[in-house]
């Protein structure tokens, strides 16, 4: 019985990871693609309380969420922990910044 309750605590550490990851990859693929600047003339909503969490490790940095411009409106994109492309990376997160007359999205990035 120990032997099964093991296997299945480590199936499930597995998946949160995995879906974790898959995040984190939606995260910078949607960073990505908004990259292009393009001033929307509506200032952005306030970002929405957020609990975030527990880590689920030491190496793990949590990256929190933003608006981002889609379809004609903003549309939240929930942070997510990540591990960091390098030792000591620092996240530095979406923000929206005015300019142009309008708001431009500053993506989030490592430092």
């Amino acid at each position: 019985m120990p032997a099964e309750w093991f296997c299945r605590e480590q199936e499930e550490r597995m998946k949160s990871l995995l879906r974790i990851t898959v995040i984190g990859w939606a995260v910078f693929a949607s960073q990505v693609l908004v990259a292009q600047t393009t001033v929307i003339r509506v200032a952005p909503p306030p970002p929405p309380h957020v609990v975030v969490p527990r880590t689920p490790g030491p190496k793990y940095v949590w990256t929190a969420g933003y608006y981002r411009w889609y379809g004609g409106r903003y549309v939240w994109v929930p942070g997510a922990w990540v591990i960091p492309p390098r030792p000591g990376g620092v996240w530095v997160p979406a923000h929206w910044v005015q300019r142009g007359g309008g708001w431009v999205l500053v993506p989030g990035h490592w430092r």
